[in-house]
């Protein structure tokens, strides 16, 4: 089967995008507690490709903080149909071994065909044939390292997902989709006014977003595919803060119909709306947790901005957030046990991480400016913003801390990031 991605933006948004531009620096810093030690010999075939796939892999799976790469054999080459010695790769301490090959196909696609090797146990396990066009090179590298990851850790690797935010340059404001390395990345809209907030629909295919275009805050779904849009919240007032339901059948809004700011639910097909708060406060950021029966958000209603928590169809809220004067920007885990945030400390905003069950909270960066946390799909990283040396920068983080990458553009402040869902 021929493994593709459709454009990641409509080709009526589409801009050409200088090397400067498209491409992250990606930084990796900190060390974790466990990292399973992993080679990579030389793929056959692999110096007639425009990609270096080896490097994809390994900054993929370091980025995780659960893999450690190790120097490979010099001069080795390996395709899957090898039955390597792994006595040498024991000797610098690989646990895992990826050997492959890549050959040119007349049609001018690539066959990509990769093995992975325990080198503990000696024991194959496994390998694919992954087709490509020479545009999704790239995406075959990141197929190889959630192979390699499911199968170390028994969870879905999330390398082959997609990021959304937002950059401000020269007056320019542009909302972009990009790789979960922050590679690959194309402009789905600019602007001269204002883009915010974008939110990923659960099967992929849309993102929601605010754009101040019409001289006030709309909300608009965004085709990725075509780049057709749809108007879903031109009310009276301000529309902001779009969430998507599990389902996809609709999406929580912060509207100003009545006066104040008020959580409402807006049904995806019919455009009908109900208001979900009826606190004379200011509620807004609502997102669902992931089975859909819990919406969590921020009100003033106690004083200053706190998280809490109340049924999807509206009802009694319930605070969750006591540390601290101000707390804004919930994001819940996929699995449901974990609610980041970030929390002024001391003028300092900072990224925090509470394990629901128990209410402690763990302080997970070092930075000042944090903001927009969002949840990897398999809730193994969190993504955010930052500022750093001065401009904005996005940040992925481990859930104890430990392992930080960094993704910076070459030109323009970046912010408001939304990880995407998993994607077949």
């Amino acid at each position: 089967m021929l493994l593709s991605r459709r454009s990641l933006v409509g080709a009526s948004a589409l801009l050409s995008l200088s090397a400067a531009h498209a491409q992250f620096r990606v930084e990796v810093s900190g060390v974790g507690l466990t990292q399973i030690p992993f080679a990579i010999a030389s793929f056959k075939g692999a110096d007639a490709v425009p990609v270096d796939l080896a490097s994809i892999v390994r900054g993929d799976l370091e980025r995780s903080g659960q893999f450690r790469g190790v120097v490979p054999v010099v001069g080795v080459v390996l395709d899957e149909t090898s039955r390597p010695d792994l006595a040498p790769w024991r000797e610098r301490s690989a646990d895992v071994l990826l050997t492959g090959s890549v050959t040119r196909l007349a049609d001018g696609r690539f066959d990509v065909r990769f093995r992975v090797w325990d080198v503990v146990r000696l024991k194959d396990l496994g390998g694919v044939s992954l087709p490509v066009r020479p545009g999704d090179l790239r995406l075959a590298a990141h197929r190889m390292a959630d192979y390699i990851y499911e199968k170390l850790t028994g969870e879905k690797g999330i390398f082959s997902t997609r990021i959304a935010y937002v950059t401000k340059h020269a007056g320019k404001h542009s909302l972009w989709v990009a790789d979960a390395d922050g590679e690959g990345g194309q402009v789905a809209l600019s602007s001269p006014e204002p883009i915010i907030s974008p939110a990923w629909s659960p099967a992929g295919g849309q993102l929601a977003y605010v754009s101040f275009e019409s001289r006030k805050p709309v909300i608009y779904a965004h085709e990725i595919a075509t780049g057709r849009r749809r108007l879903m919240a031109n009310f009276k007032g301000s529309n902001s803060a779009p969430a998507w339901s599990p389902d996809g059948k609709a999406l929580l809004a912060t509207l100003t119909l009545d006066g104040s700011s008020q959580i409402y639910s807006i049904d995806v097909g019919s455009g009908a709306h109900a208001r979900l708060t009826q606190s004379g406060s200011i509620d807004t950021e609502p997102v669902w947790d992931a089975s859909g029966q819990t919406v969590y958000f921020v009100s003033d209603r106690g004083g200053a901005p706190q998280i809490y928590k109340m049924a999807a169809r509206g009802g009694q809220a319930e605070r969750v957030t006591f540390a601290g004067s101000y707390n804004t920007s919930p994001a819940i885990s996929p699995d449901g046990k974990w609610l980041a945030y970030v929390s002024r400390i001391g003028g300092a905003f900072k990224l925090q991480l509470m394990e629901l069950s128990s209410g402690n909270v763990t302080s997970l960066t070092d930075t000042s400016a944090d903001e927009s946390p969002s949840f990897a799909p398999n809730g193994k990283l969190i993504m955010y913003a930052t500022k750093l040396q001065g401009r904005e920068a996005l940040m992925t983080t481990t859930l104890d801390g430990r392992i930080k990458t960094r993704l910076s553009t070459a030109q323009g402040d970046i912010r408001e990031p939304d990880w995407g869902p998993f994607v077949p």
